[in-house]
């Protein structure tokens, strides 16, 4: 799931999705989404960190297989000159069900998956 949301946040595509990560997904809600599911879910994710405030929601759901999910901005924060969001990710397939937090920040012109910020580090 850790690849999925990783490019799913670099933005990549759809079809570089589908076909690189499949293996990578065993058991999550992920496994099970098809290019609708996927083209939804990185729309939502898409909005989520260009227009996304804090404690601001965007749903994604496919009406024809009832997946779904939310991407939701639990803080805003620079680190290292960059700005940065920290962002919940939940989604929902065939009974599946994941939460996942990440720490994303802009790095060279695009929203990049990061490490956990180290305490002390300044937000």
């Amino acid at each position: 799931m850790r690849a999925l949301v990783a490019t799913v946040l670099l933005l990549a595509s759809t079809a570089a999705i589908g076909s690189g990560f499949v293996g990578l997904l065993k058991g999550s809600p992920a496994e099970l989404f098809d290019d609708a599911d996927l083209h939804l879910f990185l729309d939502a994710a898409r909005k989520t960190l260009d227009e996304g405030t804090e404690n601001q929601s965007f749903a994604w759901q496919n009406p024809k297989n009832d997946h779904r999910g939310t991407f939701t901005v639990v803080s805003r924060f620079d680190s290292k000159g960059r700005a940065c969001k920290r962002v919940r990710v939940h989604n929902e397939a065939a009974g599946r069900k994941s939460n996942m937090t990440h720490n994303v920040c802009v790095v060279q012109g695009a929203w990049r998956l990061v490490g956990d910020i180290k305490q002390g580090e300044k937000k």
